[in-house]
């Protein structure tokens, strides 16, 4: 039995930038077997050829919404019936993964029972495949050191938690926005540890086009995220990295997130949503905090 199960549901490999750049991730989580399990799940051009090619199994049926978009939903179910591994991660199909990933996890897993793993990624142009040979993680890196990004402070890019944790999501579309804002805020709401492990775990995001997705505009504008938005319960979900409750330190501690203004602020607003479980009590505070978006809010309400 495996420590974790990475699942993802990738894009299409009829595309050569994007294919490459999912191999290359791929490959990336290969280095970290035995301690890990791949499931691809989707039908997508090329995905059972990659996943025979890469070794990786391969879960073809998936359920899709009325555009054809895989339901998160049924992802998760997939990947969690398929698997007995003790922790889930749902990671993007262009993420390169280091071997601080897993170690990150088993740490936390040996001492806490439910929790979210999550954090910030390096934003890099990658045009070729990796070469996976020893030392590869050090050239990664300081490749990052050199032309790399530090994509600013919001979502989050993968998802690591036990399987007792998210047994049953909202039918939020994949690779649309709202449903990992959804995942920060059911952490919090449930009560669970919700982790920032930006300091611990180094990830690259390989850049690519949106050429993918309906008019090539980027996932935040198409008309599924709104309707992910709507399926979480609004703007209020909307949580962020700043949400973090819990932050994991290099030595593998865990500690509370610095105070700044804005972190008191943050959580005085969001304390009656899930401190007090309060949707009520958190549309007021909400009112409270941003006046003008609460009454815009209400004005488009009305004229629905």
């Amino acid at each position: 039995m495996s420590l974790m199960t990475i699942f993802i549901t990738p894009k299409g490999f009829d595309r050569a930038h994007i294919a490459l750049i999912q191999r290359n991730a791929i490959r990336s989580w290969k280095e970290l077997e035995p301690d890990v399990s791949i499931v691809l799940i989707g039908d997508d051009p090329g995905v059972a050829e990659a996943a025979a090619e890469l070794g990786v199994r391969h879960i073809p049926q998936v359920k899709r919404n009325a555009a054809g978009t895989p339901l998160l939903s049924d992802i998760f179910a997939i990947a969690r019936n398929s698997s007995d591994s003790p922790l889930l991660a749902y990671v993007n199909a262009d993420i390169l993964l280091m071997p601080n990933f897993l170690e990150a996890a088993r740490k936390i897993s040996q001492n806490e029972q439910q929790f979210l793993l999550v954090g910030q990624r390096w934003d890099l142009d990658i045009r070729r495949p990796v070469d996976f040979s020893a030392g590869w993680q050090e050239r990664l890196m300081a490749d990052v050191k050199t032309r790399g990004r530090r994509h600013p402070a919001g979502g989050s890019d993968y998802f690591v938690f036990p399987r007792s944790c998210f047994e049953t999501l909202p039918d939020f579309a994949i690779g649309r926005s709202g449903w990992d804002n959804w995942m920060f805020y059911e952490a919090r709401l449930k009560d669970w540890k919700l982790i920032n492990c930006s300091e611990t775990i180094d990830i690259i995001h390989q850049d690519h086009d949106y050429a993918h997705l309906p008019g090539g505009q980027p996932h935040y504008r198409q008309p599924e995220s709104f309707e992910n938005v709507k399926l979480a319960g609004g703007q209020r979900t909307v949580f962020t990295l700043l949400d973090c409750d819990w932050v994991m330190n290099r030595d593998g501690s865990l500690s509370r997130p610095r105070l700044t203004k804005e972190k008191f602020l943050r959580e005085t607003e969001i304390f009656p949503l899930v401190g007090l479980k309060s949707k009520v009590l958190g549309d007021l505070a909400f009112a409270l905090f941003h006046p003008k978006k609460a009454y815009g809010e209400l004005r488009k309400r009305k004229k629905n």
